[in-house]
Parts: C-alpha cells; structure tokens; sequence
C-alpha cells in the first residue's frame, strides 16, 4: 500500500506542471478564438480508426456468416430503390433512411397532402393534380378511399415525427457502446481499441474537460457580475460582448468543439435576428464562437437558470417567465423593442422551439417573422461520428446530457451562414417562415417537414383530424 501511494505522488509531481501548462494553453488560446490545430488532427486520427473498425467488422461479418452451419443467403439491396426504402440494421430511422418507403403522405391540412415522387405532386380528391386539367366531378369508387387508409397504416408502423426525436443511426460504429453494444468483442482487434478508447476518453479527457468547463462557467459569472456594476455605455456594452465569447468559447474548448463555419461574409453583424435550426442546447455556444447574440427564452431552474441570470447581468437579453410565454403580444412588443435599438446585438432565436435529432427541419413558429426587421438564416449540421449531439429532454436531464458529450469523442459541426432574408409585400408570416425553414433545410442537408415540433409533448391538434374527415367525407360524396 505504501508502494502504491509513493507511486501516486511521485506521478502526481510529475504530470502537474504539464497538466497545468496545458490547461492554461487551452484557455489562453480559447479566449482570443484560436487553435494550435490539434483538435483537427486528432478529429483525423479518428477517422482513420473507424474506417479501420468498419473494415474489421465487415470483415469479421463475412467470417461469421461463411463459418455458420445454417447460412442464409443475403438479401440484396438494390440500389436502384430510393434511400427511403432501405431497411436499417437495427431499424431506427437515419438521416435518408426509414423502414417503409411512403407513397401518400399526409400534412397537417389536406392542402399539403401530396405523394412522394419526383415532381411531388399534390393529391387531389384521390388523384394528382394537373394544373392544366382539374376534375369537378368524380365518380367515387373505393379504390380512391385506399390511399387515406395505406396512409394512416403507414403511419402506424413508422410515422415522420417520432423518428425525429430518436438518436441519429450510424453508417459505421464510432467505437462507442452507447450506440451499438454488438462489435467491441467482435475481434480481439477491435477490443484493444476499444478498451483503449475508453481509458483515453474517461480517465484523461473527461477530467481535462471538466476542469475547463468549470473554469468557463466561473468565468461566465464572475465577469458578467464584475461588468453588470458599470454604468450603461457603450464602453460596458463592448466589455460585455468580450466577456460573452470568451466564456462561451472556454465551454465550447471543454466539449472538444470542432466548428467549421462556411460563407462567413453573410455572418450576423448588426441587429436583427439569426434564425437557425435546433439540435442541442450546444447550438447557442456553436454560434456564439464568432458573434455575440442576444438570447430569447423562458427562465429556467437549476444549472441553466444561473447562466441565464450571470447573462443577464451584463448583456441584453430578453428572459421570460412563464406565465409570459404563451402571451404573444407581449413576446412581440419586447422584441420589437430589443431590434429598434441599432447597438443591441442580433437576437438568436430558434423558431422550431425544441430540439430535432440533427436530420430534420420542423415547423418555424411564426411568432419571430411577425415583428419585422432582418433575418439571418443558419444551418447547424452535426457530425454524429464523433457524438451524438441531440438533446432528448423528454429522456436525460441537462447535466446528464453534459456528461454524454463529454464522454464522447468530440463535437464536430458544419455551420452554414445564409445571405440576409428580408419578407416580402404581401408576404404572410407564416409563408415567411416556410421560405426560411426550406433554405435552411436544403442547405444543411436536412428533411424539411411540415410537422410541429409541439408533437413531442402533445396530441395532434383536433382540427387536422376534421379537416382530414371533411377531405374524406368529399371524397365519398364524389365531390
């Protein structure tokens, strides 16, 4: 025993210096929003180490299924099916993937019914619409019902809003047993690296990561405390927005952030709001590298709630209670208040109002398209190779949350800046906001659906079940 703590100490002494010098490194290099390149290299390192996993396993599969006594032949895909029609391993949905391939797909409303082809065309009473030639009276025959019911059958076994709220499906194992426990005694290869992996990643980058998220968050507080003391200038508002980044970049460098930003000439520079879609509580800390940003939302308890109080201190930011969120009138007139001010920083605001498992776009609510003024659109992709970066609420708290990303390989995102969208004459709030919600979609890569994201909490509204009914009731009466 005596042994072993001699050896402790010893080791202690001498790893402390160069524990120390490197956490100081990593601060110093945060707070002025530069990198040695480290972080890249090592997101390199790991690529090569699952490809080097995916070989081994397709390797060790065919072997398996050569050496088993009660073969079975394969089944083949052919690649000619869309991507949709491709059956997952473990069937969970992915990004392009799901169990059924869908040909009727039914909206909110019977206008946005529409089929799944390649012109997409809208259903009619039971038939495509051709903008030419549009049927006034149709015959009714039951096979024009059997669309509505494969429909509905579809969205029994597999519906498009559950699967959003789901972890991300893997093409490959990232070397994490969280998502799939199956290879990591799959070879003796694949388990030295494996075991490897979890002592790099618990016992070194866990606390490294740690200790520098605590000492961001102890900046965070004691700087906006520090700055919330002064008089209101334009001198305390530009220390304030210092004090902003370098906090929110010492807690991004704790989660091993790698960030990609492309097209930063459209980066929000002045007031407005930046509208971007929503993966992770992440996503504030990812947009935050670069630009300092007023946040909007409702005030929260516990470890979240002390940031948004040391926020407040210091920067102008617009926090609700509760009894306040569900008044819209009174959401609008603050932020109409907040962007009439030409000093105050863009607003970030993400209208889907929860998080989406890094695949999908939902509905923008309307309310932040309403009050006018310029919007900047964001797309925020996720690399879920190296972490699942999605928050489901509904199941892990935040600093359970917190603890899974720290406990994963790193983050690494793409973030896409889009030239400023303004509405236009005659422009509805609502249309506005599907303009933006679709270039954000498409320019991320991510399905853009219709759907609320309120689903996740809540039944589906009473109205679309009538409308659905009136639709069908029309359709019996050949109308």
């Amino acid at each position: 025993m005596a042994l072993m703590v001699s050896f402790v100490s010893v080791a202690v002494s001498i790893l402390y210096t160069p524990f120390l010098l490197l956490i100081l490194c990593v601060i110093f290099l945060a707070s002025i929003g530069k990198s040695l390149g480290v972080r890249r290299l090592y997101v390199n390192i790991l690529l090569k180490l699952f490809e080097y996993g995916r070989q081994h396993i397709e390797v060790a599969k065919k072997l398996q299924r050569t050496d088993s006594s009660d073969e079975e032949e394969t089944p083949v895909v052919d690649d000619n099916k869309p991507p949709s029609a491709t059956i997952k391993e473990n069937g969970v949905n992915g990004t392009k993937t799901s169990v059924i391939e869908r040909q009727e797909i039914l909206g909110p409303s019977p206008e946005l019914n529409y089929k799944r082809s390649a012109s997409q065309e809208r259903v009619h009473n039971g038939h495509t619409t051709d903008p030419g030639k549009l049927e006034t009276n149709l015959e009714f025959h039951l096979h024009h019902c059997m669309d509505l019911v494969r429909a509905g059958m579809e969205s029994i076994i597999e519906d498009q809003v559950t699967s959003v709220f789901e972890a991300e499906e893997l093409r490959s194992w990232n070397l994490l047993t969280r998502t799939n426990r199956q290879y990591e005694f799959l070879t003796w290869r694949l388990t030295i690296i494996w075991a490897m992996g979890f002592v790099v990643r618990y016992f070194f980058l866990l606390p490294l990561r740690i200790l520098i998220f605590v000492i961001g968050v102890f900046t965070m507080i004691t700087s906006m405390s520090l700055i919330g003391v002064l008089p209101d200038s334009r001198f305390r508002r530009f220390l304030g927005a210092l004090a902003y980044k370098i906090s929110i970049r010492t807690l991004m460098r704790g989660m091993s952030c790698v960030t990609n930003f492309h097209d930063t000439q459209y980066m929000p520079r002045s007031y407005g709001f930046c509208v971007a879609n929503h993966t992770s509580p992440i996503d504030v800390g990812v947009l935050s590298i670069n630009t300092c940003f007023s946040l909007i939302g409702q005030r929260h308890n516990g470890f979240l709630g002390l940031l948004q109080r040391a926020l407040a201190r210091a920067s102008p930011h617009i926090w609700f209670e509760r009894s306040e969120v569900k008044d819209r009138h009174a959401v609008a007139r603050r932020l109409k208040e907040h962007i009439s001010v030409p000093d105050n920083p863009p607003i970030l605001i993400f209208p889907e109002g929860t998080c989406i498992n890094n695949t999908s776009v939902m509905q923008f609510k309307k309310g932040s398209f309403e009050v006018g003024g310029t919007i900047y659109p964001v797309a925020i992709k996720y690399d879920p190779r190296f972490g699942d970066a999605f928050w489901n609420s509904s199941r892990y708290g935040m600093l359970h949350y917190l603890l899974n990303m720290m406990t994963s390989w790193a983050i690494v995102c793409d973030v896409w800046y889009l030239p400023a969208m303004h509405r236009e004459a005659g422009e509805g709030a609502v249309d506005f906001a599907n303009r933006v919600k679709a270039v954000i979609a498409r320019r991320g890569g991510l399905v853009d659906l219709m759907w609320d994201g309120q689903l996740k909490r809540m039944k589906a509204k009473k109205e679309w079940r009538e409308l659905q009914q009136e639709e069908f009731s029309k359709r019996l009466k050949g109308e």
